[in-house]
């Protein structure tokens, strides 16, 4: 059994920890401010999903899978209950969580993503990052040269390139499973999660500029997630945590009763 790479903060405190799962591509490195901001007012575990960042590879990517890893996560680390916050892919991992075990759940946070299916809208990372070959380039810059040929925005750029790293042959490679993220690609975002009902408190934060929650998917998420609070923050479009990250942290804290 394997147990999913994280990195914790606030260890020492005794109030109920704070799981903190990234998007696709992502890895726990993005949330560090956050981690360490928040690790001021309770025990914070950043974590890797699966075939993301330093957590383990595998061939299956499915909803039920992320929130099992969650489970196992939990269980590892003898937590009863925890605070469970997700982001894009990783809101998806703790929607299907809080759905499946509601018993370990005492507050869900939801960023920037609603439990429907999306239509594929990755194509051209996926196409971008699969037509780098690591057997010709020798640097991050030329890696990103490749990159700039298909991705217009230099921010999605760096965030991509934050997960190169020198694989034990000297040669650069990617951290994530990029084979197994593009094979199962429509199993975790074209498909909703599935039907449950999770009757616990719920927040779910859209960023202003961002279009994964829509004002009409409110209604749909209710039915699922019947306590679910709304929260939209200005001046931040998908990553809303990076793009303001002042107001995202004052809302968790609110929501979680933090001072």
């Amino acid at each position: 059994m394997e147990i999913l790479n994280s990195k914790i903060f606030g260890e020492n405190l005794s109030q109920t920890p704070l799981l903190v799962f990234h998007g696709l591509f992502g890895m726990l490195d993005n949330w560090g401010a956050f981690g360490k901001d928040m690790g001021e007012y309770l025990p914070v575990h950043l974590i890797d999903l699966r075939n993301h960042g330093r957590s383990f590879h595998s061939e299956n990517m499915s909803h039920d899978d992320l929130a099992e890893d969650i489970l196992q996560y939990m269980e590892h680390y003898g937590m009863a209950k925890a605070h469970i916050l997700g982001h894009s892919l990783g809101g998806k991992a703790v929607m299907q969580f809080a759905i499946k075990f509601p018993e370990k759940v005492e507050r869900l946070i939801v960023v920037d993503i609603s439990p429907k299916a999306y239509p594929p809208h990755h194509q051209g990372i996926i196409k971008a990052l699969e037509t780098v070959d690591f057997n010709t380039v020798s640097s991050r810059n030329e890696v990103e040269a490749v990159l700039n040929q298909y991705i217009p925005e230099k921010s999605t750029i760096q965030f991509l390139t934050k997960n190169l790293y020198w694989d034990d042959h000297k040669k650069l490679n990617w951290r994530f499973n990029l084979k197994t993220l593009s094979e199962k690609y429509n199993e975790f975002v074209s498909n909703a999660i599935k039907f449950g009902v999770f009757d616990g408190p719920a927040l779910f934060i859209a960023g202003a500029q961002s279009n994964y929650i829509l004002p009409q998917d409110h209604f749909a998420i209710r039915q699922q997630f019947p306590k679910a609070d709304f929260v939209t923050i200005k001046n931040a479009g998908h990553w809303v945590q990076a793009e303001n990250p002042v107001d995202f942290a004052n809302v968790v804290k609110e929501f979680l009763h933090i001072n």
